[in-house]
């Protein structure tokens, strides 16, 4: 039976929560931890990437599996503050009507589903605990891509980070940058950007 229904797939940093205020406390906590300075400017810049990674890209010394560990239960904390704000929350409801709706996130599973289970919006989600590869890798949309019989010019990816396009490049797919999310503007040429969800359905 041939699909009709176009797959969009979302970012979650950023792109559908502000997470920065929990990602601020759960640093600061960690840094007391480990008596090592993890800086939040230096994070976000690296946000997007698997926590390993920024970790080693801020040089942390320790085992960056078992300090993401604490990282994670840090955050969790404080995690039922985290919402999706009711704007946008009408759009994607729109947006489900008339499309399959899937998550493609560096946040570990865990989290991920604490957030955004009760919305029973989204029909796939794949964290970091879901692929051996994270982002910049398209090894994530791949996977989203397999479940839905969906043609890969009907599949679109909302991102705010430059590992977010990489991932949709790599794998071919459609790519809108929100402008709301943690980077303002990518300097790359051709890149769609979107001020709202909103428009999301006026251009697919």
């Amino acid at each position: 039976m041939k699909n009709n229904k176009k797959l969009i797939i979302f970012d979650l940093d950023g792109v559908l929560i502000n997470s920065l205020t929990n990602m601020r406390i759960a640093l600061k906590k960690l840094s007391l931890f480990l008596n090592q300075k993890l800086n939040y400017e230096a994070y976000k810049c690296n946000m997007g990437l698997p926590f390993e990674k920024i970790m080693y890209n801020m040089n942390i010394k320790g085992n960056h599996k078992e300090i993401k560990k604490m990282y994670v239960k840090f955050s969790e904390e404080n995690i039922k503050k985290i919402k999706i704000l009711d704007n946008k929350l009408k759009e994607l409801k729109k947006l489900k009507k008339d499309n399959h709706l899937a998550i493609f996130t560096s946040k570990d599973r865990k989290r991920t589903l604490k957030i955004l289970e009760k919305y029973n919006l989204f029909e796939m989600y794949v964290t970091s605990d879901d692929i051996k590869d994270g982002k910049p890798s398209p090894e994530g949309l791949y996977k989203i891509l397999a479940k839905f019989k969906v043609t890969k010019r009907n599949c679109y990816y909302i991102g705010d980070t430059i590992h977010d396009y990489k991932s949709a490049k790599k794998a071919k797919i459609n790519y809108f940058y929100a402008t709301w999310g943690i980077e303002k503007r990518l300097n790359i040429k051709k890149v769609k950007y979107i001020k709202s969800i909103s428009e999301i359905k006026r251009i697919i």
